[in-house]
Formats: structure tokens, C-alpha cells, sequence
């Protein structure tokens, strides 16, 4: 009786999931994670805009970076500078082991993190692509609707960039240096040779680019891919 007591014991408090590896950026493996890079130029004026990923268990990263293509293991844009590592606990998903089953032997219900990505990657490997309208942020987001992440499912291009650009992890200081001293060299010149009427365009350019993807993703629902 002890031993089995024993026994349930351990099967109650035993992990949903596996250990992941650690995070190796030298390597470019960061396992569960979104990853964000800057985009040449465009991040340079709007440095909260950029390129983003969804990274496997074993870390390759994924990424939709043109028509019908979801890149593997090369992210885009260059190396990665933030990221975010989701706790799976938060996604409806499972581990599973072989034929559809988990680790009791039963059938399961739920998808794996890998199938979910897999699932959106054959989807978007038929999307045209569009900056406007269907980027890398839809991809990413279609990815986390699949999974529930958090409990829900109207993940989208403007809470995820908001998620980013508040939760996301800078891998070095390195890596916030190089992002920040184009912002202010283009700033600085700006302001040099334009003063206030460079500052007005800026700001125009700002609210034209906020304003889309906020008016695509709350005002007209079919605008913005996901």
C-alpha cells in the first residue's frame, strides 16, 4: 500500500513537460522563445518595429520571411537581440511521446509545441507576404492562438509588438547598444539639418504606422492576416 501510495505521489507532482535545453544565443537556440531582431533602416526611425520568431523546443527558430516562406534555422534579419521564452504550463498543448500518446500511454488530446509550429508553417508556406498586412507578426501570432497561449486566442500584430517591446529580453548590453545608436544618429542628423519640421515628419510617420496596424487589427478585421 505504501509504495503505491508512493507511486501516485509521484505521478501527481511529476512535470507537464520535459526540461528544455538553455538558451544558447552563440548558437542561436533559444527553445520555446519569440525572438525579435531590428529591421534595416525601417527600425532605425520606429526602433519598436521589427522582425520576429518562433523558436522549436530544441530552439531553431522559425520565421515568415516572404511569400510563401517560413524560414528555418537562418533567422533573417541577422542574429537575434530580444527575445521572450514562453512557459508552456501557459498553452493548451501536450507531450507527447509516440502515436499520438503521452506519457501515461493514453491518447492525446492536445497538440505538441513542435505540431503546433509545424501547423502554421504549412499554413503560411501558402500566404502571400505583405509588410501591411501579413508579416511576421501574423505568423508568430498565429502560432500562439493555436496554443491558447496564456488563455487566449486573439493574439494579433499590436499586443504582440506590445509584448515584445515590454517583456522582451535583451540577450546582451551589446545587443540594446547596437540597436540604439542608429535611432540616435538618425535623431541627431535629423534634427541637425531638419530641426522641428524633421521632428513633425517623424512623428507624422509614427502615427501613419501605429495608426494602420491599430485601425487593421481592431477596426477592420479581415485587414490584418493573421
Amino acid at each position: 500500500m505504501e509504495s503505491e501510495e508512493t507511486q501516485e505521489s509521484v505521478q501527481v507532482f511529476q512535470p507537464k513537460f520535459t526540461e528544455l535545453e538553455p538558451i544558447q544565443p552563440e548558437k542561436a537556440r533559444f527553445p520555446c522563445c519569440i525572438v525579435w531582431t531590428p529591421l534595416p533602416i525601417l527600425s532605425w526611425f520606429i526602433p519598436f518595429i521589427g522582425h520576429i520568431g518562433i523558436c522549436r523546443e530544441d530552439g531553431v527558430i522559425l520565421d515568415f520571411a516572404g511569400p510563401n516562406f517560413v524560414c528555418v534555422d537562418n533567422f533573417t534579419f541577422g542574429s537575434p537581440r530580444r527575445y521572450i521564452q514562453i512557459n508552456r504550463e501557459k498553452c493548451d498543448i501536450s507531450e507527447t511521446i509516440d502515436h499520438g500518446h503521452d506519457r501515461t500511454g493514453t491518447t492525446a488530446a492536445m497538440v505538441t509545441w513542435d505540431e503546433t509550429l509545424t501547423e502554421s508553417t504549412q499554413e503560411f508556406q501558402h500566404r502571400a507576404y505583405n509588410l501591411f498586412t501579413c508579416n511576421c507578426h501574423s505568423f508568430v501570432a498565429n502560432c500562439l492562438n493555436r496554443m491558447s497561449y496564456s488563455g487566449r486566442s486573439d493574439w494579433n500584430v499590436v499586443n504582440l509588438a506590445a509584448l515584445i517591446f515590454i517583456k522582451g529580453v535583451w540577450i546582451r548590453r551589446s545587443s540594446f547598444v547596437r540597436t540604439l545608436i542608429p535611432v540616435l544618429v538618425v535623431l541627431g542628423l535629423g534634427f541637425m539639418f531638419g530641426k522641428l519640421t524633421f521632428l513633425a515628419s517623424l512623428a507624422a510617420f509614427y502615427v501613419i504606422m501605429v495608426g494602420w496596424f491599430i485601425i487593421g487589427t481592431y477596426c477592420f478585421k479581415d485587414l490584418i492576416r493573421l
